[in-house]
């Protein structure tokens, strides 16, 4: 994953997204520890324009109690990112104030490009593509997308979001439960909406990261192309919630937002023109490079 000289260090994230918090530690390529809880962050700040202090407090504490188990198990460095809430949320400063206040750990809250950068760091660590061959990724989140094409050797060289994601647009259009093919036809306008001015050039393969993907690759298999994710958009518009959690192991959450997920996978891919191979790193495995990186070259 990182500069082999620090394999035996382990290094950590806690990854604050809009529907869950993630904490991933590992020593080179081994993961040590990976834990995870769903908030919603992203729900609060759709329905409210910011995060409510009993949020704020809820957040701060599952992030404090990562923190802690991080430094258990010998982590010699740590960072807190902070995604799209950071950016949306009309009190994020409040939300930064309240993680680095809990955690004693620098707080960062990440630009969309960061975003496209880091996902694109960690599927390119995790699949063998020749260095010149150009190469999307795309990562589908809560409150955002993100798509990053360029190459091993370029690194990014075009990255492009937007501000909708699976959770915000389970809430503006796909309310019910199950939210039904007309709901989702409505989703499909609003995410063409969005993308009326998005215009990535054509890469040789596209890699798809984040939980929306790998929901989806549960329902239709690894790759997805035009065929598969319009079933993956017709079955989760019409299977309740706790049917998709019953069947695909999905949790909770991920089964409310799946057909969201699905829509904005489907448009990117018909953007790019080649099927999206879901990978499993991506931004915190990118985080994680980086950040040893940075020790390998203090050291």
């Amino acid at each position: 994953m990182w500069h082999r000289h620090h394999e035996d260090v382990a290094v950590g994230v806690v990854d604050v997204g809009s529907n869950t918090v993630r904490l991933l530690v590992a020593e080179g390529d081994r993961p040590v520890l990976q834990l995870r809880e769903a908030l919603g962050l992203g729900a609060a700040v759709e329905e409210h324009g910011l995060i409510p202090p009993e949020k704020l407090a809820e957040t701060a504490d599952v992030v404090a109690r990562f923190v802690d188990a991080a430094r258990e198990v010998g982590t010699a460095a740590l960072e807190i990112l902070v995604a799209s809430p950071g950016r949306q949320a009309a009190n994020a400063d409040d939300l930064i104030e309240a993680l680095a206040t809990a955690s004693r750990s620098p707080v960062r809250v990440l630009s969309a490009a960061d975003e496209g950068r880091l996902a694109f760091l960690g599927a390119l660590g995790s699949v063998r593509v020749p260095s010149r061959k150009v190469v999307a990724v795309v990562d589908v989140g809560g409150g955002s997308a993100q798509v990053t094409i360029g190459s091993r050797r370029t690194g990014p060289v075009w990255v492009r979001s937007i501000d909708l994601g699976s959770l915000r647009l389970t809430r503006r259009c796909l309310p019910a439960d199950p939210p039904g093919l007309d709901a989702a036809e409505a989703a499909r306008h609003e995410v063409a909406r969005v993308l009326e001015r998005f215009a990535p050039p054509l890469p040789g393969r596209a890699f798809a990261v984040g939980g929306s993907a790998r929901a989806v690759r549960r329902m239709v298999g690894d790759d997805l192309d035009a065929s598969s994710l319009a079933e993956a958009v017709r079955i989760a518009a019409t299977t309740p919630a706790a049917e998709l959690v019953d069947r695909w192991g999905m949790n909770p959450t991920r089964g409310r937002t799946v057909a969201g997920g699905a829509i904005i996978l489907e448009a990117l891919q018909a953007m790019l023109d080649t099927p999206l191979e879901v990978v499993r790193a991506g931004l915190r495995e990118g985080a994680l490079t980086e950040l040893g990186n940075r020790l390998a070259a203090a050291a």
